[in-house]
């Protein structure tokens, strides 16, 4: 069993049964290592601290709650090792994967064992279009995100130089191809359409590509990280750059890499999940008992973690499939407010993005 260093950092894996002590356990699917270590931390110290208030009021049907965390290292042959690992455990659900090739990777192998999982990140269609009965998200999909992105920069900056730049990964690539393809249909033409190694600590190259081709706003399909450093590089070439990006930007970590070049990035996330009724309470027990401030995909995967046990407590049994076709038909009271799930697993309930804007603070909706 693994722990991530925020999450022990933060006295709540400690808190929490664990292992052969818990009555019921489950599993953490997230990224510890790579490029999407910030979001997968994010989802870590989310789902435990639900898992903690869960457990401080009785648990689920009487029973405490242990936890397992595995890390995928947003690969997707290593999310396959990882939900193997969760399976051998016996875990009776999953809150994960963070990205899109975990949980596409992931998802039949659980299926295979009647494990629900419930992923508070992956934005890629094909999580839930493949189909499988115990696959569910409380965020929204990339067919979505793309269009809004789309059409922004045709709206905004149809008349500019736009490059688009994706990681080859399942997020980045698919949400770059279907901001393209937006982007397209309303008939402007992007001036690049390039792919950049991911966890680099250099982009000369690529920068200067950009150089030449006089560009004025970039979109990047990736993680915050390396659009963080691009974008830091790429504003030494060209000062007036604009970055506009996808909801992997939602992190702490993007303006304390990216510096004073990210202030002023957009990118397209869910409502302000802090912002909502629902959620202060918890908001301020992260603040005041944690110290820690639950942005990103915090509040995500504490909303999954309540959807699962909510479904389980009126199914009164650890019946997966009964519990599946609870999440199916019914809403659920959380700190995202009440959501619910398709025939697919995809959320209901909840408008799915907005566009939030870098500042000196963090993030902010935009107006």
């Amino acid at each position: 069993m693994t722990k991530t260093s925020l999450c022990a950092a933060l006295f709540l894996c400690a808190a929490t049964t664990t292992g052969a002590n818990a009555e019921i356990l489950v599993g953490i699917a997230a990224a510890f290592s790579g490029p999407a270590l910030p979001t997968g931390e994010q989802v870590e110290v989310g789902a435990v601290k639900a898992i903690d208030d869960l457990n401080a009021n009785g648990g689920v049907l009487g029973q405490q709650i242990g936890f397992s965390s595995v890390d995928d290292a947003c690969d997707a042959q290593q999310a396959k090792a990882a939900a193997r690992q969760l399976v051998a455990e016996e875990v009776v659900f999953v809150i994960g994967h963070v990205c899109s090739s975990g949980s596409i990777a992931g998802g039949p192998i659980y299926e295979s064992e009647g494990i629900i999982m419930i992923s508070p990140a992956s934005t890629n269609p094909l999580v839930t279009d493949a189909g499988l009965r115990n696959v569910f998200r409380v965020i929204g999909r990339d067919d979505e995100q793309g269009v809004i992105a789309g059409d922004y920069l045709a709206d905004v900056y149809g008349d500019k130089n736009i490059a688009i730049l994706h990681d080859n990964s399942a997020y980045g690539k698919g949400l770059a191809e279907l901001t393209q393809k937006q982007l397209n249909a309303r008939g402007v033409t992007e001036a690049q359409f390039n792919i950049y190694e991911p966890d680099q600590t250099e982009y000369g190259p690529l920068v200067a590509t950009l150089k030449e081709a006089a560009i004025d706003v970039i979109y990047v399909g990736g993680y915050q990280g390396d659009a963080g450093i691009i974008i830091r590089q790429a504003k030494t070439a060209l000062p007036e750059l604009q970055l506009v990006a996808g909801d992997a930007l939602a992190s702490e970590d993007f303006p304390m890499i990216a510096g004073d070049a990210g202030i002023g990035a957009r990118f397209t996330f869910g409502p302000d999940a802090r912002e909502t009724d629902a959620a202060q309470s918890v908001v301020e027990s992260f603040r005041n008992d944690e110290g820690f401030e639950p942005s990103g995909y915090t509040l995500y995967s504490y909303a999954a973690v309540q959807a699962w046990a909510q479904a389980a407590e009126t199914v009164g049994s650890m019946d997966n499939e009964a519990i599946m076709d609870e999440l199916r038909s019914q809403e659920f009271d959380t700190v995202l407010g009440n959501i619910g799930f398709d025939s697919k697993g995809d959320v209901t309930g909840v408008i799915s993005f907005v566009w939030n804007e870098i500042d000196e603070e963090g993030y902010r909706p935009v107006e």
